[in-house]
């Protein structure tokens, strides 16, 4: 009999591409959504976090439990309504499984939840981050320490828990990489405020690859930095994204002061830099990448 995975978040953009992989190794996949539709070759069940509610049959008899649900980031101006949005999307819903798996005495074989590279803060210049660094006490690694708390609710339940901290994901189907390479199709490519930030990024199959290694290989535990080596500058990226369209890149860079004017607090999402380093996968992990350099990575990514 296949092996049942359940994901939260299933309809994002990491969901989807995790459930083809997924599929592909056959096992039975389910989701938990907000509104019950019919998706091929997956099974679809209902939750409603703010009553408490998942629908009956949905945690029973599985084996492995994916959590990817939470508001996007950098989909809207951080208003006070969104910030405990996004705050909340993370936290109250993985409470409610910890609940609910606790209240039915059944755990899973393994738990993987999504995190954030954010955790060691929003804008960290040079320093370099392992999966040993502190925190930093900004908002974004506020939503990130809470959201792997919530998931530590799960660990206590005797599941074994691992929290995948990531960074800007490489996709053509959603993501940061379509709005960078926007401007770029049209002859306007420009690196963002002084171009010199560093962005941590993985390609959106190593990104899958590692949920899979990590739901099935056992000796997977705790925290990871879910990121390909080394980070890169927004000005190399903002070059590679040019040269794998085989555009130009000659405008000036786009000033910091007019990005706040535009995204307000969020401007802190493109402006921030976040040098992190994947230790824990180099040194205590077999896992291998699929894309492992920038410019290939986005070769990929944009060619399709």
């Amino acid at each position: 009999m296949a092996q049942k995975v359940l994901i939260t978040g299933g309809t994002g953009l990491i969901g989807k591409r995790l459930t083809t992989l997924l599929l592909q190794k056959g096992y039975e996949i389910a989701y938990l959504t907000r509104k019950k539709t019919n998706i091929p070759s997956v099974k679809v069940f209902e939750w409603d976090v703010k009553n408490n509610y998942i629908e009956p049959g949905a945690l029973e008899n599985t084996d492995y439990l994916i959590h990817l649900a939470g508001a996007g980031v950098a989909d809207e101006r951080w208003s006070k309504k969104r910030k405990r949005e996004i705050f909340s999307s993370r936290t109250d819903s993985i409470e409610l499984i910890a609940r609910q798996l606790k209240a039915l005495h059944f755990f899973p074989k393994a738990f993987v939840s999504a995190s954030g590279s954010s955790y060691y803060g929003e804008d960290t210049g040079d320093i370099q981050h392992t999966e040993h660094s502190p925190p930093a006490n900004d908002f974004l690694s506020e939503v990130t320490i809470a959201w792997e708390k919530s998931a530590d609710e799960v660990a206590a339940l005797g599941v074994r828990t691992v929290k995948l901290r990531t960074g800007i994901v490489l996709s053509n189907d959603g993501g940061a990489i379509p709005k960078m390479a926007q401007p770029a199709k049209f002859g306007f490519g420009a690196p963002l405020g002084s171009g010199k930030q560093w962005l941590s990024w993985i390609h959106i199959d190593d990104l899958c690859r590692m949920y899979i290694e990590a739901m099935e290989n056992d000796t997977w535990h705790g925290a990871y930095n879910a990121v390909a080596a080394p980070p890169a500058t927004n000005e190399y990226f903002t070059r590679q994204i040019c040269k794998a369209l085989h555009k130009p890149q000659w405008l000036p860079n786009v000033p910091a002061f007019a990005l706040r004017l535009v995204f307000g607090e969020m401007a802190n999402v493109v402006l921030g830099s976040n040098y992190v380093i994947n230790e824990r996968v180099q040194d205590e992990t077999d896992f291998k990448y699929q894309y492992p350099d920038l410019p290939e990575a986005l070769e990929n990514v944009l060619r399709s």
